[in-house]
């Protein structure tokens, strides 16, 4: 799975954790990790299962490693990646920093 994810560039971009058996992706590199990707978790029955990007929320099944991949790719937020270094706090406020640039 780490390596379909890795050849992915818009995946390979991100930074990868896990945890629990399943594969997050975070938009930045220091903990507490960004939680507004999918992520891939192994199915009880076989296959995968996508959630996210919070708990509460699925995406829906994949059979095989490759459609998972293919599910957080295609459900990945706008403008996503490359990985901030750094922490959530800050790479919210540098994401708040560069939108006052833009807007002044």
């Amino acid at each position: 799975m780490l390596d379909l994810a890795y050849a992915e560039p818009r995946l390979r971009q991100l930074f990868p954790w896990t945890g629990m058996g399943e594969l997050h992706f975070s938009r930045c590199t220091e903990q507490r990790w960004t939680w507004d990707i999918p992520y891939i978790q192994p199915a009880a029955a076989g296959g995968y299962w996508i959630s996210g990007p919070l708990r509460s929320q699925t995406v829906g099944p994949a059979e095989t490693a490759e459609q998972a991949v293919a599910m957080v790719v295609e459900h990945l937020p706008t403008g996503c990646g490359p990985a901030f270094l750094g922490t959530p706090d800050e790479l919210a406020a540098h994401e708040q920093a560069a939108q006052g640039h833009l807007n002044g």
